[in-house]
């Protein structure tokens, strides 16, 4: 028994590097440090994420924020006179009606997650996208570890433009400043759900790398015709992908890779239908799939 294990777990870490698998943690490590924070992308790099997941905004004043939201989640928020932000509130801090300085007050570190109740709790505010570069890329250096790719996520809401966020073309422009200032053209992917961000992005820059999104069960073929261009990356909700899905994406030439995988269980099966990468809230899982765990 413990041969064929050994057989089976041989035979996966073969495929896995074959692949020059993507271990791309979910905004930063989202199941054990606050979501899209420094301290959560540092953790992300010590678990061997080779790719950062993060989710940024636009605040008033222009600025890219990271953020899974365009406004304060009350699960992970915290107001600045140290009062909790309630569902009901929740959208009433918009960020993007709000200038930067006035977002980095606010605290998304402390309040007890109740979906993710081992995540460490530690005071932490929303960083900006080009402070988060720089502090990943002064700790890649210093630990001489190798450079991540930045995996960035237009966090917006359907019919949200001019509310809580600006139109496509403008979301873009301000975070492809940041990729020309920070020389990462190569080592970025701009991922959504939206479609017109990653038309746009494909139009002014064709050379960067797309992953688009898939939320809902779709028909492969009919969402790259709806986006009009085949992209990099086809990143469905896990349940989704079975064999014949990943057939076809390859098929494309598009890789695949599921969002958002959280068990052992679930990273060794998608491992073996052939996914290229895995999008997790808990990189540290990874660590056991390689290693034979449960």
């Amino acid at each position: 028994m413990k041969k064929l294990v050994l057989i089976a777990l041989l035979a996966l870490t073969s495929q896995v590097r074959a692949q020059k698998f993507m271990l791309i943690g979910h905004q930063g490590a989202r199941g054990i440090m606050p979501e899209n924070t420094i301290p959560g992308m540092i953790k992300a790099l010590d678990l061997d994420v080779n790719v950062l997941n993060m989710g940024v905004v636009i605040s008033k004043d222009g600025e890219v924020v990271l953020s899974h939201e365009p406004y304060f989640n009350n699960e992970i928020s915290t107001r600045p006179d140290g009062k909790a932000i309630t569902f009901k509130d929740e959208k009433k801090y918009n960020m993007f009606n709000m200038d930067y300085e006035e977002i980095r007050k606010f605290d998304v570190g402390m309040k007890l997650h109740n979906r993710f109740p081992g995540q460490m709790k530690m005071k932490v505010y929303k960083p900006l996208l080009a402070e988060t570069i720089d502090s990943v890329e002064a700790y890649v250096k210093q630990n001489k570890l190798e450079k991540p790719i930045y995996n960035i996520e237009t966090s917006l809401i359907r019919k949200g433009d001019g509310i809580f966020q600006p139109d496509a073309s403008v979301f873009i422009e301000k975070i492809m400043e940041i990729v020309k200032e920070k020389k990462l053209s190569k080592r970025v992917i701009i991922q959504s759900l939206d479609m017109r961000t990653l038309q746009y992005l494909h139009e002014y820059f064709p050379s960067i790398k797309t992953s688009l999104m898939i939320d809902e069960k779709q028909d492969f073929e009919e969402s790259i015709q709806a986006l009009g261009f085949t992209p990099t990356y086809y990143s469905p909700y896990y349940v989704l992908v079975g064999k014949g899905l990943v057939d076809r994406c390859h098929a494309a030439g598009v890789k695949i890779i599921p969002w958002t995988v959280n068990t052992a269980k679930d990273m060794r099966y998608l491992i073996n239908l052939g996914v290229d990468g895995l999008i997790t809230d808990y990189p540290n899982q990874y660590t056991r799939v390689m290693q034979g765990g449960q």
